[in-house]
């Protein structure tokens, strides 16, 4: 008798009630399955999952859910997991011209013809670029004899969508399919439920709702047969503390924080430190998400307060933490911080490395946008500052939050990326080959770069190709 036994597809709360079973009982894997045939599975789970906390449990119940429709902005904060498996629309590769865009709830009255008429002047300008760049690529890069021309075709469109999508913005919809256990998607529910996004509180209910739900979609007609995670749907209430933390960090920064110093202003776009100290790490992360300043000046600037004043930091962030709250993502990291301003188009990349500790800023206009060098070269420049210029205008003149959805994938922002050094080689190498887009090559060789000024010794080990080493044609 073989060891080793496969088991067909089951509703994810059943499989992990028999994998649980499975590890707290002599029984075989197919006497546990039998078992959970008669018994509920979500009194198991309500009892030992919700109630007793034994949280690996879920762990062991999978499902597949797709997202249709979404935002860009809610895709990225949909993906935003540390333990997550899934892929979203790629904007290198697909035409978005005819996709339209979402409105963001939030917008009322003015504000809405506001945003529309950005949205609709923002395709348009990708449009004319995408096609002013093809016909750019075509003169400057002939087909080759042993390409055929369908290859050739695709290659100069994905890129000439490598330039025009920084005028994609964040209300363009998308989709995303992930795959994840119940325990990543009830924290996923949680957290999208306590969005300041009303597009996302509003996706979290339809994830509950959803889970409540026989699958809508399945191999068989036995797939669809029952909810796929009932209990989940009720016991997911929306994670409040870290929206409260922010909100209590933001108003200690306001009150005590002096004014930015001339050097916040001067750091590198990818800048690299190896804190030594782990108090003050945190303190300066926790700051990070509640400010503009870069991570170098908060850094700096806990190392000098006192003990006393980094530890009121830290209790003002956890002051509203419940026993079902985790310790917020600014406890957490590797020994090397990147502090990276980029385009958001990159950052939509970039963020897909979950071996990495990531916090972001609050996305605007106060950066400024990326002018891709392709643009300038093919003559496109004066089109797309206008574009970009007009597209900003509109963020400045809508209210709230719903301001950010029509910024621009050329927008900059400032993001914080925390890993160990094995993490940083794999994006060098990765993100710095000739098949990737241009923005992220120059972030991942900057990446390189720093790394060989603060730990030469182990830059030795990390390989990257310069981003003036091209291959258009090599996708």
């Amino acid at each position: 008798m073989s060891r080793v036994l496969t088991i067909a597809p089951m509703p994810p709360e059943k499989l992990a009630y028999a994998l649980a079973r499975y590890s707290r009982s002599p029984d075989s894997i197919r006497d546990s399955i039998e078992w959970v045939r008669s018994h509920d599975s979500g009194k198991f789970l309500e009892s030992f999952y919700f109630q007793y906390g034994h949280a690996s449990i879920a762990d062991l119940g999978h499902l597949a859910v797709c997202f249709e429709g979404i935002s860009e902005l809610a895709a990225t904060e949909v993906e935003d997991e540390p333990l997550w498996d899934g892929q979203a629309r790629s904007s290198r590769y697909q035409d978005f011209s005819r996709s339209g865009f979402v409105v963001p709830p939030e917008l009322k009255g003015e504000d809405v013809n506001c945003y529309q008429e950005a949205g609709e002047a923002l395709l348009r300008a990708y449009s004319v670029i995408h096609e002013r760049m093809f016909d750019w690529y075509q003169d400057k890069l002939p087909r080759p004899e042993d390409m055929k021309p369908d290859a050739y075709k695709r290659n100069l469109t994905a890129r000439a969508f490598d330039v025009a999508r920084y005028c994609l913005f964040w209300g363009i919809p998308t989709g995303v399919g992930q795959v994840v256990s119940i325990r990543t998607l009830e924290k996923q529910v949680r957290r999208l439920r306590a969005s300041t996004y009303q597009e996302l509180r509003d996706l979290g209910d339809e994830i509950a709702t959803a889970c409540a739900q026989p699958a809508a979609c399945g191999w068989s007609s036995r797939d669809t047969a029952e909810p796929v995670a009932p209990t989940l749907a009720r016991f997911a209430d929306p994670d409040l503390h870290p929206a409260q933390s922010k909100a209590d960090l933001r108003q200690w920064a306001e009150q005590n924080l002096p004014q930015p110093s001339a050097e916040s202003y001067s750091v590198p776009d990818v800048d690299l430190l190896k804190p030594i100290d782990t108090l003050t790490d945190a303190v300066a992360c926790l700051l990070y998400e509640v400010t503009a300043r870069s991570y170098r000046e908060l850094y700096e600037l806990a190392g000098s307060w006192s003990l006393e004043q980094r530890e009121e930091v830290v209790d003002v962030a956890l002051r509203s933490r419940t026993r079902r709250d985790e310790m917020l993502r600014s406890f957490r990291g590797g020994p090397y911080v990147y502090d990276i301003v980029m385009d958001i188009g990159a950052y939509r990349d970039l963020h897909r490395h979950r071996r990495c500790v990531q916090l972001r800023q609050d996305y605007g206009t106060h950066l400024g946008y990326a002018v891709p060098e392709p643009a300038v070269v093919a003559g496109c420049e004066a089109e797309f500052r206008d574009a970009m210029d007009a597209a900003f205008a509109s963020s400045q003149s809508l209210r709230g939050r719903a301001a950010e959805y029509i910024l621009p994938f050329a927008t900059r922002s400032r993001f914080l990326f925390k890993m160990d050094f094995a993490e940083a080689e794999y994006i060098c190498r990765l993100r710095s080959g000739v098949k990737g887009h241009f923005s992220y090559r120059k972030i991942a060789w900057d990446m390189k770069c720093a790394m060989e000024n603060v730990e030469p010794a182990l830059a030795r080990l990390m390989s990257a190709t310069p981003p003036w080493v091209e291959d258009p044609l090599k996708r």
